[in-house]
C-alpha cells in the first residue's frame, strides 16, 4: 500500500525562475529520497526522509527535476554564531522564490547538528519557498524551520571547505569561496 498525504503550495509572486507548483494530491510520506546537489566544490549528497516532511520534500524534488537550482549559487554565508550555507534562490539576492510558498513542516527543535538541510523561511510563519540551508556546524536555531534532510560526511566536508574560506567583506554575507550547484540530480 502507498503513503500518501495532500499538500498546498499558494501562491506567492512571480517565480525566480519559470517552474510549475508541485503536485498537491498522493504526495508520498513514507521512505527515503536522495539528491546531489553538484557544487563547483565537489557533491553534496541529501538524504531526505519523507515521513518527517513529505509537503517539503515533494516541492524540493519538484524543484530539482524542473532544474530550478541548476546554475545557481549559494548567496548567504553564516560563520558566526549560527553555521550555515544558504542556497535555492536563482537570483542569488536572497529574495527570489519560486512563485509559491508551502507550510512548515516542524520538528520543535532549537538544535540543527552539523550535517542538518532545512528550508529557509522570511519571518512570518507559512512562507517557506525554495531557499534552503545547508548546516556545517552545529547550530542553535528557533524551531521555526522545516528540516527535510542530512548531507553525508563528504558533503559535509565540501561545505565546510567553502565555509572555511569565510564571509566577503564587502557585503557581510556572500561566501569568499565559490559556492556554485551545476545542477541537482535525484538519487
Amino acid at each position: 500500500m502507498v503513503q500518501a498525504t495532500t499538500c498546498e503550495y499558494p501562491g506567492d509572486g512571480s517565480p525566480a525562475r519559470p517552474v510549475d507548483p508541485p503536485q498537491t494530491t498522493d504526495v508520498p510520506n513514507a521512505g527515503t529520497v536522495a539528491v546531489t546537489l553538484h557544487m563547483t566544490a565537489g557533491d553534496v549528497v541529501i538524504t531526505m526522509d519523507r515521513a518527517k516532511a513529505p509537503c517539503t520534500i515533494n516541492s524540493f524534488v519538484s524543484l530539482a527535476q524542473q532544474g530550478y537550482f541548476d546554475d545557481t549559487d549559494c548567496h548567504r554565508l553564516v560563520d558566526q554564531g549560527i553555521f550555515i550555507l544558504q542556497c535555492g534562490d536563482p537570483t542569488a539576492t536572497g529574495t527570489g522564490g519560486p512563485g509559491y510558498v508551502m507550510a512548515e513542516e516542524l520538528e520543535h527543535t532549537s538544535e540543527y547538528p552539523a550535517g542538518t538541510v532545512a528550508m529557509a523561511k522570511r519571518q512570518q510563519p507559512g512562507t517557506t519557498g525554495g531557499q534552503f540551508f545547508l548546516v556545517w556546524a552545529d547550530t542553535p536555531l528557533p524551531p521555526e524551520y522545516t528540516v527535510f534532510g542530512t548531507m553525508d560526511q563528504a558533503g559535509l566536508d565540501v561545505v565546510g571547505g567553502i565555509a572555511a574560506q569565510g564571509v566577503a567583506a564587502e557585503d557581510g554575507m556572500s561566501p569568499i569561496a565559490e559556492a556554485h550547484i551545476s545542477s541537482v540530480t535525484l538519487g
